[in-house]
């Protein structure tokens, strides 16, 4: 990873010990600035821009969950990655964590082995996301690859797939009502379910060479090399059912909500010939996506059903 020093991280705490031992286990390796409040770690992120930010739950003003809310609900902080760091240590809180943008969950008291190596963890996810972004090949709010990308690999795992006459699968997924969701809960929010559902697929899809694309406004595609049709017609309900029972905290006035919603999946896999090209292979996988919208929404079609 490049010179620590050009990293620059948020340490939000309101305890003064707390801040003197992480800028402790920090520093000199990373430049540190410190808040001790909510709306003073809301100010200096904006004013700094920092690479991660540390935030503690529990402060004098307002809570972490709530200046983690903001700062997803801002262009200018939504993709900086935020740690939670809490004397909190329930699997409810993670959770809440988790649920508002969240990349991790660190419990006091601190471990400087543990800390060290995930906050080196999440600033070399930041150095990969910026050498992509680089590139263009990435999708800035959910920090997927994006269509150009996905066009990309998809015509290299194509050739692969002709080259070796192994299967390739492709998911095709919109979100069901989601304008609706937009109109109804406004646009920030859309943006949050959004990085909700990229999640799923993080955690769902478990092999180095499957890759998830937002192809815009509420479409991806999941491309699975190597993958028959019964593996990815697995892979694509697990993704529907996690993405139904996932809930998304949504702040209105004087309170905060739980949200859900659902996608529509369609699923194709061959094993590549010269009887059909790569054009019609993902216009078949955009048939069963219809297919799966107009049959009721919330359900995986492929040439199965």
């Amino acid at each position: 990873m490049e010179n620590h020093q050009q990293f620059t991280l948020l340490v939000v705490d309101d305890e003064k010990t707390n801040l003197m031992v992480l800028h402790k286990i920090l520093y000199p390796e990373y430049n540190i600035i410190t808040a001790t409040s909510g709306e003073e770690a809301l100010s200096r992120a904006i004013e700094h821009l920092p690479d991660l930010i540390l935030l503690d739950i529990i402060l004098p003003d307002i809570n972490g969950f709530d200046v983690l809310l903001q700062l997803k609900q801002l262009s200018e902080t939504r993709n900086i990655p935020v740690i939670i760091v809490s004397g909190l240590n329930s699997e409810g809180a993670e959770e809440k964590g988790f649920f508002f943008g969240a990349v991790d969950y660190i419990t006091k008291p601190f471990k400087n082995t543990i800390v060290k190596a995930r906050v080196r963890t999440h600033l070399q996810t930041v150095q990969n996301i910026r050498t992509i972004e680089k590139l263009g090949m990435i999708d800035t709010l959910t920090n997927i690859a994006n269509r150009r990308s996905f066009n990309e690999r998809i015509e290299m795992e194509w050739r692969r797939a002709i080259r070796k006459q192994v299967p390739i699968s492709l998911l095709m997924l919109d979100v069901d009502r989601f304008k609706i969701y937009n109109d109804t809960y406004g646009h920030p929010q859309g943006d949050m379910l959004l990085r909700t559902i990229t999640q799923v697929f993080t955690d769902t899809l478990n092999r180095p060479g499957d890759m998830p694309a937002r192809l815009g406004g509420e479409e991806f595609a999941i491309i699975l090399p190597d993958t028959t049709m019964d593996a990815a017609l697995s892979v694509a309900e697990k993704i529907r059912s996690a993405v139904e029972k996932a809930r998304i905290i949504a702040a209105v006035p004087e309170a905060d909500i739980e949200t859900s919603t659902s996608i529509s999946i369609g699923v194709i896999s061959t094993v590549p010939g010269n009887e059909e090209s790569l054009a019609s292979f993902i216009v078949r996988a955009d048939e069963y996506l219809y297919a799966a919208k107009n049959s009721g929404r919330n359900r995986v079609c492929s040439e199965r059903g």
